[in-house]
C-alpha cells in the first residue's frame, strides 16, 4: 500500500516537473535529443547510396591538379608495384612512408589489367572513382555519427553540409591519404564511447572497432595519431576499467596493426622499416619537412581552416557555441593547435595555396556543427509558422532557414566547380594529351622543364616510355634542380641539354616558355598543344597555361 502511494506520488511530482518545463536533462542537448534514441528514417543503405552516387559524379568533374602527393605519393607508387614502373620519389628512399595506402590502388590496377579495361580513359578515371567509394562511406558515417549524438535533425544537415562543402567537393574524392584518413577518423569517431554522452553510448564492444580503425588510421598517415592521442585520452579519463582498455585492448590492437602494417612494408622495401619512427625523426626531430615552406602558427586559424570551411564558418561557430558539445569542439581546437606548431604547412612547391589537406580529417567535425546550427533554424522555422497560421495564410518572404540554404549553395557551388573543373587544369589536359598520343606511338621520350611534380607522370601516361623531370629532393648547400631551374631556365636549360638524350616532347608552363622560346626553336621543338592552366597566380609566377613542345622530325 505505501509502495503505491510512493508511486503515485512520485507521478504527481513529475508531472509537475513537466509543466514548470523543468524536467531532467541533458546540459549539453535540446529537449528532441534527450528523448531516447529513435531510430533514423532513413536506412544505412539508402543515405550510402545517395552519397555513393553523389560522390562518383563529384569524382567525374575533377579535371584539375591540386597537390602532387595525390599521383606522386599513391598512384605512381600503385603504378609501379602493378605494373613494374612509375617513379618513386625521395620519400620512399628515406623509408618515411608506408605502402598500405598505395596497395589498394596497386590491386586495383591489376584487377583492371586482368579484365583488360587499363586504356587511357579509364586509368585516368578508375581510382577517383574507387575513392569515392569510400568517400562515401566516410559520408554514412558522419551521418550517422550525428545522428547518435544529436538526432535525425541535424544528421540529415550535417550530411547536406559535407555535401555542399565546396572543399570537401574539391579534395575528398581525390587519392590523398589524407582522404582515406579522413573517412577512417569519421568511422572511427562512431565508435568510440568517450565521443559520445552518457545519454547516448556506444554499442557493446565498439571500443574495440574504434581502436583498429584509429590504428589504420595512423598506419596509412603517422600523424593522424595527433586525432586520436586526444580520443585516447578522452577514453582513459572517463572510462572505469582503464587497465582494460590500455592492456587487453589498445596495446594488443595497436601491436597486431603495426606488425601487418611493418611485414608489408619488410615485403616491398625488402628490408625492415618502421615508418612511424622515420616519420618522426624527418619531420618533428629534425624539422625536414620545413623544406617545403613555412607559415606563421596562426596560419591554419586565420587563413588555411578558415578557406577550408568558407561560408560555413559563422554556422559552425553557432552550432559549437548552441550545442555545448566540447569534446569534438575540443578535437578541432586541439587538431588546429598541434599542427599551428608546426612549420611545415604544405605550401611552397605545391599546386595550391589552400593546401591544408593535413587537417581535412576535423572539416567534417566542423560541419557536424554547421548542421546542428541549421537544425535549430529548422526548429525555429517550424514554431515561428505554426504562430504565423492562425494569423496570415501566406508569407511571401523566405525563411531564416532558406535564406542560409541559399546563401551556402550560391557560395559553396561556383567555388567548388571552378576549382573542380577550371583552376589548374592544364598539369592534367597536358598528361591526358601525351598518353593518348603515347598509345598511338607518337611519343618517343618526354622532358619536363618546370618545377618538380607539376604534372601526373606514368600513374597517368601509363607507357613505360624514358621520361625525365627536375628533382626537388631536400638538400643541403646546393639548391636542387627545380631551384636552379627557376632561377635562371635559360642557363639551365642550356647546361641541360648537354647531357640529354633528345626528347621528343617537352612540356612547360608559359611562363618559362618566354624565357626558352629560342632555346626550343634552336633544338627543332615546335608548339604541338597549348593547355589552359590558371587564371591568376598561386606560389609562383603566373602559370597560365601549360604548353608541349615536339620534334619537328619526330
Amino acid at each position: 500500500m505505501k509502495h503505491s502511494v510512493l508511486q503515485s506520488q512520485l507521478k504527481s511530482i513529475k508531472m509537475r516537473q513537466r509543466k514548470n518545463g523543468s524536467s531532467i536533462k541533458h546540459p549539453n542537448l535540446s529537449d528532441a535529443e534527450a528523448k531516447p534514441q529513435k531510430k533514423s528514417p532513413y536506412s544505412s543503405k539508402d543515405v550510402f547510396l545517395t552519397c555513393l552516387g553523389f560522390r562518383m559524379l563529384n569524382a567525374l568533374l575533377i579535371q584539375t591538379y591540386f597537390n602532387p602527393d595525390e599521383h606522386w605519393q599513391a598512384l605512381e607508387v600503385a603504378h609501379r608495384i602493378a605494373f613494374g614502373y612509375g617513379h618513386l620519389t625521395w620519400e620512399w628512399e628515406e623509408g618515411i612512408r608506408s605502402y598500405l595506402h598505395p596497395m589498394m590502388f596497386a590491386l586495383f590496377y591489376k584487377l583492371l589489367a586482368l579484365l583488360r579495361l587499363d586504356t587511357p580513359c579509364v586509368m585516368i578515371k578508375a581510382p577517383r572513382l574507387l575513392q569515392s567509394i569510400f568517400s562515401a562511406v566516410g559520408d554514412l558515417y558522419l551521418y550517422k555519427l550525428s545522428f547518435a549524438l544529436f538526432g535525425d535533425g541535424v544528421a540529415k544537415w550535417a550530411l547536406f553540409s559535407q555535401l555542399a562543402n565546396w572543399f570537401m567537393f574539391f579534395c575528398f574524392n581525390r587519392t590523398f591519404s589524407n582522404s582515406l584518413e579522413t573517412t577512417l577518423t569519421l568511422v572511427g569517431l562512431y565508435y568510440w564511447p568517450s565521443v559520445r554522452s552518457s545519454l547516448n553510448k556506444a554499442p557493446s564492444g565498439s571500443r574495440k572497432w574504434g581502436l583498429a580503425l584509429a590504428a589504420l588510421a595512423c598506419a596509412i598517415r603517422p600523424t593522424s595519431a595527433v586525432t586520436w592521442v586526444y580520443v585516447g585520452l578522452l577514453e582513459l579519463y572517463s572510462t572505469h576499467d582503464r587497465l582494460r582498455f590500455i592492456f587487453v585492448e589498445l596495446i594488443p590492437i595497436g601491436s597486431v596493426v603495426l606488425g601487418i602494417t611493418c611485414l608489408l612494408d619488410r615485403l616491398m622495401y625488402d628490408s625492415w622499416v618502421l615508418v612511424p619512427l622515420n616519420f618522426l625523426k624527418f619531420n618533428f626531430l629534425s624539422s625536414g619537412g620545413d623544406y617545403y615552406g613555412t607559415h606563421k602558427w596562426h596560419w591554419y586559424f586565420t587563413q588555411g581552416f578558415t578557406v577550408m570551411v568558407f561560408t560555413f564558418l559563422p554556422f559552425c561557430v553557432a552550432g559549437i557555441i548552441k550545442s555545448k558539445y566540447w569534446k569534438l569542439s575540443g578535437l578541432i581546437l586541439w587538431v588546429l593547435g598541434l599542427y599551428s606548431i608546426l612549420g611545415h604547412k604544405e605550401f611552397r612547391n605545391s599546386a595550391s595555396s589552400v593546401n591544408c589537406r593535413f587537417v581535412l580529417p576535423v572539416l567534417p567535425i566542423s560541419l557536424i556543427f554547421a548542421g546542428y546550427s541549421l537544425a535549430a533554424l529548422e526548429e525555429r522555422g517550424s514554431r515561428n509558422g505554426e504562430k504565423k497560421r492562425s494569423s496570415c495564410i501566406c508569407n511571401k518572404w523566405p525563411s531564416r532557414k532558406q535564406l542560409a540554404i541559399f546563401f551556402l549553395l550560391a557560395s559553396n557551388i561556383p567555388m567548388a566547380l571552378y576549382m573542380n573543373l577550371i583552376h589548374q587544369r592544364g598539369a592534367e589536359d597536358a598528361m591526358n594529351y601525351l598518353s593518348k598520343e603515347a598509345a598511338k606511338g607518337k611519343v618517343k621520350s618526354i622532358v619536363f622543364l618546370m618545377p618538380c611534380h607539376a604534372t601526373p607522370y606514368y600513374s597517368t601516361l601509363h607507357n613505360n616510355l624514358p621520361m625525365r623531370f627536375l628533382d626537388c629532393a631536400p638538400s643541403k648547400g646546393m639548391p636542387a634542380e627545380s631551384d636552379r631551374f627557376m632561377m635562371d631556365p635559360v642557363s639551365f636549360a642550356v647546361d641541360f641539354a648537354k647531357n640529354w638524350s633528345r626528347p621528343s616532347h617537352i612540356v612547360l608552363f608559359d611562363s618559362e616558355e618566354r624565357h626558352l622560346k629560342d632555346f626550343l626553336v634552336s633544338h627543332s621543338f615546335r608548339e604541338v598543344r597549348r593547355f589552359f592552366h590558371a587564371h591568376f597566380k598561386v606560389d609562383r609566377d603566373l602559370q597560365a597555361s601549360v604548353v608541349v613542345y615536339a620534334m619537328t622530325d619526330s
